[in-house]
């Protein structure tokens, strides 16, 4: 039930991006870059299909706890309990947060939500697909205060779409509500690089939490966001988003001589290096003067051809989730094998990559040979 809801959301998204996108046009303030738009897409898409086999291991390990662990049961038939339930996410997602914020091996899941340089409502879908490895243990407490697996579901649900309309550049401060509430400006701030604005606003539904733990910034006037990672991705392969962070730390784990520091690499804040590692391989501290935006300027066709190829790779990606259900496993995995292959070669293509026409090429045949075969069937 879940995952239809989260379907039938998809295209109210995509409608709102299109407003949103109108609506920078009219006020020539453009908040959209093609390339980086099909990026946050693409890595939402991975999300949403690998997601697929990995939400297993949240919902299993917190229906687990629940059936053994919990010491009593939420009335899901009492309308408090469900406002309850949905501040007990809130709180526990607080700290899901921000400790995915100060541990390496965390923030290099969630590097991908923050890896655009821009702000706009496809930054919002521009998901991790690692997030299932970590999130389960924070929420295990409602588990253990006997909250059902339907509740948790559900609230968990809204409060991911609640964080949808946030992230827009469009909404000025709203007064009262940004006090209480997490909000567009609130969460412009959570984005930024700006010295004054990282590591703060980590809420979810409510802004409240951050007040409360010392971790509250407020948008200023005088200091624009910057958007970001301070380790920019400077890519549009989705693959690679994924995974550059936990490459960048398994390098450092590998070099370092201590095996303490092997450790440390991965549960160290984001930035933090073994003293050998980064006296053989020094890094320059980062700066906001000589940051620069990533972009490749390639011809308007092949913009198009992106743009094309992706939209129909969505329609895939949508229908995935019903295929993978009464297919073979191994039919299943050749799906979402494709799907992976699509989003990387249409990255490639926006970087200006020649060298992948061929893949592309080979891409368009095997689609072509599986629609002509599911045709006979």
């Amino acid at each position: 039930m879940v995952r239809d809801l989260m379907l039938a959301a998809v295209p109210v998204f995509f409608m709102l991006i299109a407003v949103e996108l109108a609506l920078g046009r009219w006020r020539r303030q453009s908040t959209y870059r093609l390339s980086d738009s099909i990026n946050s897409l693409s890595l939402g898409t991975l999300s949403q299909v690998t997601g697929v086999y990995t939400r297993v291991l949240r919902i299993g390990i917190y229906t687990l706890a629940f059936d053994h662990v919990a010491l009593g049961l939420w009335p899901v038939d009492a309308w408090w309990a469900w406002v309850a339930a949905l501040l007990f996410y809130d709180f526990c997602y607080y700290w899901y947060h921000r400790a995915s914020h100060r541990v390496g091996m965390m923030w290099a899941n969630h590097v991908v939500h923050h890896s655009s340089e821009e702000f706009n409502l496809s930054t919002a879908l521009r998901q991790p697909s690692t997030g299932a490895l970590f999130s389960w243990a924070f929420y295990l407490p409602m588990a253990v205060a006997g909250v059902p697996p339907l509740m948790f579901a559900v609230v968990a649900l809204i409060d991911l779409l609640y964080q949808y309309w946030v992230h827009t550049r469009h909404v000025g401060r709203l007064g009262w509500f940004d006090r209480v509430f997490v909000s567009p400006s609130n969460h412009r701030v959570h984005h930024g690089l700006n010295d004054a604005y990282v590591d703060r606003n980590y809420g979810g539904v409510l802004i409240v939490w951050d007040r409360m733990f010392g971790t509250y910034a407020e948008e200023r006037d005088d200091e624009p966001v910057v958007y970001g990672s301070r380790a920019p991705l400077r890519s549009w392969n989705p693959l690679w988003g994924v995974a550059h962070v936990y490459w960048a730390l398994a390098r450092d784990a590998w070099r370092a001589r201590r095996w303490r520091d092997k450790l440390q690499v991965w549960l160290r804040p984001p930035g933090w290096r073994p003293a050998d590692v980064a006296a053989a391989d020094p890094r320059a501290p980062f700066s906001l003067a000589t940051f620069s935006r990533y972009d490749v300027t390639v011809p308007r066709a092949v913009q198009w051809y992106a743009a094309v190829q992706f939209a129909l790779v969505v329609i895939a990606a949508v229908l995935f989730g019903g295929f993978q259900r009464g297919a073979a496993a191994g039919a299943g995995l050749a799906y979402l094998a494709w799907i992976v292959v699509s989003l990387v070669s249409i990255g490639a293509l926006l970087e200006g990559r020649r060298g992948f026409f061929a893949i592309e090429a080979a891409r368009l045949a095997v689609a072509a040979a599986a629609i002509a075969w599911l045709a006979t069937q």
